[in-house]
């Protein structure tokens, strides 16, 4: 087991409540594919977060939830505008060229948010036939550069793209920092933001496995049952990943999760602030935190602790929290640095 540290919140383990939940739920049989008691509840509490009107299916992983809900807004002939740190582009191994067909336009961002001014430049071409049809704006909340978008700025996104035509789609698989950074729910600044297809995760906030692809206006997942099922992801035994949510949302189990993750990020960001040497590059408001250290005191560090370069030019590295980060944990890492630094 490699030691405990700052790598990524999908290194943590399992919240003891969700193994607890996952342990009813394997007792006895329950029909397989969905048609279970679980699935149905998880459902209904997804559509209470989030609005009775919203369309819920589970999938295995968040790149099959990006994909598979991009797929069904989608003609192989459309593009989608992300920028250019979305997972979309940078960690899915080309997964939304291969399965959606289309074509991915990327912008550059400071702080890993989008705006309408700055994907303009790719709203053309609309009707001409040898251009890729723009179709979607995907957005990451809380973006990879650990930063938040705020309701108003997702409301702006989706105006914007609903006057071209145009579906917004969110990767929530950090939504639960975003939603307690915001101190809002999730309908706040999703659905009532203008959200169209919503991936929603939860494994990096104290699930197993699994995510929820959500729609969240009406008609648009008419033909998902299919997409889903030519996608390889419908799970057989549905009630392991639906059970999850059921924990998940029981007494707001994500918010303590989530707290708990982003205060250790403020935890840390104070700790190694206190270095002049370092230097925080982003905004900390969820759990990561981006901060340039010398290259040779970082690999000194990482013989202890493994975190991610995240721009090996400027010797910027990447730092998450989660939700079982303790201080001592942030205390044992910041003592390792100022060893090196000194």
């Amino acid at each position: 087991m490699i030691k405990r540290g700052f790598a990524s919140d999908n290194n943590a383990g399992v919240h003891p409540e969700i193994l607890k939940e996952l342990n009813m739920v394997n007792a006895g049989h329950a029909i397989g594919y969905g048609s279970d008691i679980c699935t149905e509840q998880a459902v209904k509490l997804f559509k209470e977060q989030l609005g009775p009107e919203t369309e819920v299916f589970f999938v295995f992983t968040g790149t099959a939830a990006n994909v598979l809900g991009i797929s069904s807004v989608t003609h192989s002939w459309n593009s989608l505008v992300a920028a250019e740190t979305a997972h979309l582009e940078q960690d899915e191994c080309g997964a939304p060229e291969k399965f959606t067909g289309c074509k991915v336009l990327t912008v550059e961002t400071p702080d890993g948010k989008i705006t309408p001014e700055l994907i303009a430049k790719h709203m053309h071409g609309f009707g001409f036939e040898h251009h890729a049809q723009p179709k979607v704006v995907s957005i990451t909340q809380s973006t990879e550069m650990g930063t938040v978008y705020t309701a108003e700025e997702i409301r702006k996104l989706a105006d914007y793209a609903h006057s071209l035509g145009l579906y917004l789609h969110m990767d929530g698989a950090r939504i639960a920092n975003a939603a307690v950074a915001l101190s809002l729910p999730f309908r706040a600044f999703t659905t009532d933001a203008g959200v169209d297809v919503l991936s929603f995760g939860g494994t990096k906030n104290g699930m197993m496995m699994g995510e929820a692809v959500c729609f969240l206006k009406p008609g648009l997942a008419e033909n998902f049952r299919y997409i889903r099922k030519q996608g390889m992801q419908l799970a057989s035994k549905m009630r392991y990943i639906s059970a999850q949510y059921i924990a998940y949302f029981r007494n707001d189990l994500w918010k303590e999760c989530a707290s708990h993750a982003n205060r250790m990020a403020s935890v840390l960001e104070s700790r190694l602030r206190k270095f002049t040497s370092l230097k925080i590059t982003q905004k900390v408001q969820s759990n990561g935190i981006f901060v340039i250290i010398p290259k040779a005191v970082a690999e000194k560090v990482q013989q202890h602790y493994f975190f991610y370069p995240w721009n090996e030019s400027t010797s910027e590295y990447r730092l998450m929290t989660s939700w079982d980060t303790t201080e001592e944990d942030i205390s044992e890492f910041v003592k390792l640095i100022s060893k090196e630094l000194n």
